[in-house]
């Protein structure tokens, strides 16, 4: 029934999800107050107010991307294929898949928690066979709902487990490609302390890993949201130094501040980047449990 109203509301424009997405993340701004320190203390931290613009103004933009990124998914999931597809207008960089590909090498993916993340992920899917790990929802009833809308084309997910590992690592053998999102806070055993923003982050070394394992080309991906829903301008970049070793979540970190700082407004500012993991020990009197 859930699955039935989300298909009927992807008919609407995708300028009157964003509006009507804007519009929530105001409203969650102004009424959820670890909503809005959250994104006011990473942004703080993270000194990525654009020059001219108060810190209040640019959090208030930053709610309205929010709001945006979960709105649009109604039609990112939900609309037909080739519908999905048209919402890319433009898309650079295309070149170094194909490139990678035709040298028998697999790919690994980098899409950090950046503009629109899910159509990153569905577009390429839709035109080469792609593995991306996933962790399941704290709300089980929206799983199946959210891997209907994501395992598109010659997609595939796989679980946030040993298990999962190894099907990415058989992908890679194989020359295809794989993906992850870079900053999500991995668990114990599972990651290393390095600075984001100048802060210590508890940061995944599997790209790292799955880098050092395999002789993949690794490319970043970012679907930038357009004004006015105007569609996504998909970018990819190629990563060309090493991430793996005990400096590689610092080297992992610093690409992606790179990135972030291109459309900073479009980065998930209210994700608990700096939490300190159960189990995992805090990086001296700087951890934050939180």
């Amino acid at each position: 029934m859930l699955e039935s109203l989300f298909r009927l509301a992807a008919r609407l424009p995708l300028r009157w999800l964003h509006a009507i997405g804007a519009a929530a993340g105001m409203l969650t701004l102004w009424l959820s107050p670890r909503f809005a320190a959250r994104i006011a203390d990473n942004v703080r931290h993270a000194g990525v107010v654009p020059p001219g613009e108060t810190p209040a103004g640019f959090r208030r933009r930053v709610a309205r991307e929010i709001g945006k990124g979960l709105f649009e998914l109604i039609a990112v999931w939900f609309r037909p294929d080739e519908e999905v597809s048209a919402l890319v207008v433009e898309c650079r960089g295309w070149e170094l898949i194909d490139n990678a590909l035709a040298q028998g090498r697999g790919i690994l993916f980098l899409t950090p928690h950046l503009g629109c993340f899910d159509i990153s992920a569905i577009y390429t899917s839709m035109r080469i066979p792609l593995t991306v790990l996933y962790r399941p929802p704290k709300m089980r009833w929206l799983e199946p709902i959210m891997l209907s809308g994501r395992v598109r084309g010659h997609g595939q997910v796989v679980p946030t487990t040993i298990a999962g590992v190894r099907q990415m690592l058989k992908a890679l053998r194989s020359g295809q490609a794989v993906g992850l999102l870079p900053d999500h806070v991995p668990g114990s055993g599972e990651g290393a302390w390095a600075p984001f923003f100048g802060r210590p982050a508890f940061t995944m070394t599997l790209a790292g890993r799955l880098q050092g394992a395999r002789d993949c080309a690794v490319i970043v991906a970012f679907a930038r949201r357009l004004p006015r829903g105007a569609g996504y301008l998909l970018e990819f970049e190629a990563v060309e130094e090493s991430l793996a070793g005990t400096d590689g979540p610092g080297r992992l970190n610093g690409l992606l501040e790179r990135l972030i700082r291109k459309c900073p407004e479009q980065y998930l500012w209210s994700y608990n980047r700096y939490k300190v993991p159960a189990g995992v020990e805090p990086p001296g009197d700087h951890g934050e449990a939180r």
